[in-house]
């Protein structure tokens, strides 16, 4: 018999504690997950539910993930190891998600079976057999990569390979690449498969793919949207960044991996909707005073300020949309208003004038000052002063003989 068989028999023996990590110690619905893309089971409370499906959401290195079906009925838990039907060979992953839930995330993901229509199994959960020979597979991972980048920059290729991804059992590698134009590795194929002796796979990402993979922390003190739920990437413009009144810092706009923030586009369509509401920026209004040019607008308030100068901030004043929308309709009548700012403005603007102090209510010493108002303080009464004897500048212990002792001699 051999020695693989062997350990696969004896393996049926042993725990499945041993040689998986299942949902423990964590809160209802997670997996203890050091993976990206989570995805929260918020149907861990209908047992009813987890049974209803036989599909199962298995993740592998990073984002990748893959729909399989549970035909052997396997007891699989959230953060199961499992060993899954691939070509060639099989792959080992972990059980990020089961039950009803998994074939809405399929139908999000637009998951389609393969070309030859059937899905891929799980075949079991993973034997020490198995995951030994994963940890020699992710073993090697770092070193052929640093050699698939030689061999590309030998070949004179115009690409860069940021990741390698090994099958469970070490048949198969993913060789993930970033390229500006289109490569033809046909040559490179040929080359890895000589040198690593496995089937080569070749998968293009983009820049924000890559930074996703990589993983950190965004100037906004989070993890990183690429790494964290962000599956599908949208194009983002420079136009998001105009219509939210920021200002065209390439610096400030771009992430880490070199384009805009995808952030940019988060509230772009509640300001696109909400500059529908505002007049325009380049109607000026006109006073008795002077003529005000638009300056800035807070979009979301409603309130837009002017200036008396077209290109600096001079006699800068603010009011609300409402007023701007009627300053110009009787500027279109010929009338002209004496201010911008109306009689009523000027009133609830004095009512509500900020003092300065924003923890006026929460002040520490907001009782002393009340005690004092109530008990006035008693003040106390001046010393009297004692009567100077040495006007003539004669001092009564240097002339007094007890105080003088000779140099050298400690006085008793």
């Amino acid at each position: 018999m051999d020695k693989e068989q062997l350990s696969d028999r004896l393996s049926d023996i042993v725990p499945i504690k041993t040689v998986t990590v299942r949902n423990t110690k964590v809160c209802a619905g997670c997996t203890p997950h050091n993976n990206k893309l989570h995805v929260y089971d918020w149907l861990h409370d209908f047992p009813e539910l987890q049974d209803a499906s036989k599909m199962v959401e298995v993740q592998f290195k990073n984002t990748r993930k893959g729909y399989y079906i549970n035909s052997n009925n396997l007891k699989l838990q959230l953060g199961d190891l499992v060993a899954v039907e691939s070509l060639p060979g099989h792959d080992i992953g972990t059980v990020t998600l089961t039950g009803k839930l998994v074939e809405l995330q399929m139908k999000k993901n637009n998951f389609r079976d393969d070309a030859n229509g059937a899905l891929k199994r799980v075949y079991r959960i993973a034997r020490p057999a198995d995951l030994e020979k994963y940890e020699q597979a992710k073993a090697r991972e770092q070193s052929t990569m640093i050699r698939a980048r030689k061999i590309a920059e030998g070949l004179g290729l115009q690409m860069k390979i940021g990741d390698v991804e090994y099958q469970g059992d070490g048949n198969k590698a993913i060789f993930y690449y970033i390229a500006d134009e289109r490569v033809d590795f046909r040559e490179l194929i040929k080359v890895l498969a000589g040198e690593f002796r496995v089937k080569i796979e070749m998968k293009q990402i983009g820049a924000r793919q890559e930074a996703g993979r990589i993983g950190g922390i965004g100037p906004c003190g989070r993890e990183m949207c690429c790494s964290r739920w962000i599956s599908n990437f949208v194009s983002v413009s420079t136009s998001a960044a105009r219509y939210q009144d920021i200002s065209i810092n390439p610096q400030k706009l771009a992430g880490q991996c070199g384009k805009l923030k995808c952030c940019m586009n988060y509230e772009v369509d509640a300001y696109v909707e909400a500059q529908r509401s505002l007049p325009s920026r380049e109607i000026t209004l006109e006073t008795k005073d002077a003529t005000f040019y638009h300056f800035k607008t807070d979009i979301f308030s409603g309130m837009m300020t002017y200036s008396t100068d077209r290109y600096n901030a001079v006699n800068l004043e603010t009011i609300h949309k409402e007023r701007v929308f009627e300053i110009i309709s009787m500027n279109k009548g010929g009338d002209k208003p004496l201010k911008l700012i109306s009689e009523t403005d000027v009133r609830n603007v004095k009512e509500t004038s900020y003092t300065g102090d924003l923890l006026e209510d929460q002040s520490i010493t907001r009782f002393d000052e009340q005690r004092k108002s109530s008990q006035p303080r008693k003040k106390r009464k001046p010393r009297k002063k004692r009567p100077d004897n040495r006007q003539d500048g004669t001092n009564p212990q240097r002339n007094n003989p007890k105080n003088d002792t000779p140099p050298g001699e400690n006085k008793e």
